[in-house]
């Protein structure tokens, strides 16, 4: 894309050296959305300094569809979720990519973390390579908005649940950039639990089976190497292997299992360049949607099993399992330059065979107890008379 392109947005514009601003990108999406008829902006809550949270609906056609909600900026020092979504608006909107909108709807909030946004420097997130400045991991009043939905402390917290509640949508999107090791991944994502230990089984099979293996494949076939988040339980030993544990409820994919909402989170990784980072977004959001439109009538059947189960108890304490329970085949670790380089130990990081050790042993259950509820509405006394 040409740098005259009136389109182009701020990020590929600069080469994807920078992103920008909160006034820069509400100026930029006002403007599309001007151009647009199949777009609307709107805000649905403020940060704790003020600032309007923004979204952005794309819709076609007369009925409301589905809806696959996608949020940038919950780190807001990870923010390829932002300059991706601007990206896709635009070529939905302008670009000819409409018929993504044919059986679903997106809403896509391009910064969530406003306040922390803009206490941008170089200095932040020193560790993620590009863009050249950032923003910070929590927001003005130091909450981490990805530990607050359980108990949604923030007020872009309780903006983000009442959206979600207003919404109900059939796929939730949290775009994020990794920590950890180096590999040569660019694009992973997970779900609660890493699925395997997710609280509701019917969601969690369908990202699973269905989402994991759509967008794996359309972003392999773009060039980028995919895989489910490696999150190694010791950075400086890797052979030591990758957790899978349980979530509870404060993350946003904890969140989306306990109310049953297939939720996905996307963990670019940190030293691949921002380009790349961003381009995998692109390619992951877009698939998201075409594999939401097809199967929309599964997911809706999913959420209403998981939502109408009542599990007689919760596991409320895990450690670790003795054992492996599975290996990771020919790992792609550090790779550069295109040679394999062998970490301490002389193991050959493009083809180390990992354990999987679980997290979740149940080591205590709770057990639920049936009970009542007040209506929404509440309840009004009478005096007996």
């Amino acid at each position: 894309m040409g740098a005259d392109d009136p389109w182009i947005t701020p990020a590929e514009r600069a080469g994807f050296q920078t992103t920008p601003t909160y006034a820069e990108t509400r100026a930029w999406l006002k403007r599309l959305v001007k151009a647009s008829p199949l777009l609307k902006m709107e805000t649905f809550g403020r940060s704790g300094e003020g600032r309007d949270l923004l979204m952005v609906r794309a819709h076609k056609g007369a009925a409301r569809k589905p809806v696959v909600l996608v949020q940038g900026g919950i780190h807001s020092g990870e923010i390829d979720g932002k300059d991706a979504g601007l990206m896709l608006l635009r070529d939905i909107a302008l670009r000819g990519k409409d018929g993504l909108l044919d059986r679903v709807d997106l809403v896509f909030v391009p910064i969530y973390n406003v306040d922390g946004h803009e206490q941008r420097s170089a200095y932040n997130f020193v560790h993620v390579r590009g863009p050249a400045q950032k923003g910070t991991d929590a927001n003005a009043r130091s909450i981490d908005l990805n530990r607050d939905y359980a108990k949604a402390d923030a007020p872009e917290t309780r903006a983000m649940i009442g959206l979600i509640r207003s919404l109900d949508p059939i796929l939730y999107i949290d775009c994020h950039v990794s920590e950890g090791f180096d590999m040569q991944y660019d694009v992973t994502y997970t779900y609660a639990g890493w699925g395997t230990y997710a609280r509701h089984r019917a969601t969690a099979d369908w990202l699973q089976t269905r989402f994991g293996p759509a967008v794996s494949s359309a972003l392999t076939a773009s060039g980028h190497t995919p895989i489910i988040y490696p999150s190694p339980i010791d950075t400086r030993n890797p052979t030591r292997g990758i957790r899978y544990s349980p979530e509870g409820p404060r993350y946003s994919t904890g969140y989306g299992d306990f109310i049953g909402m297939p939720t996905v989170l996307v963990e670019n990784h940190m030293l691949k360049p921002y380009r790349q980072r961003v381009l995998g977004t692109y390619v992951l959001l877009e698939e998201a949607l075409r594999v939401a439109a097809r199967d929309a009538k599964q997911i809706a059947a999913a959420k209403a099993a998981d939502r109408a189960s009542r599990p007689a108890t919760l596991m409320t304490k895990w450690k670790p399992r003795e054992t492996p329970i599975g290996w990771v085949e020919n790992f792609k670790e550090l790779r550069s330059n295109g040679i394999d380089r062998p970490r301490p130990g002389g193991w050959n990081s493009a083809g180390w065979v990992g354990p999987l050790p679980g997290a979740c042993r149940s080591s205590g259950r709770s057990r639920l107890k049936r009970c009542g509820y007040p209506p929404p509405g509440g309840c009004r006394l009478h005096r007996r008379r």
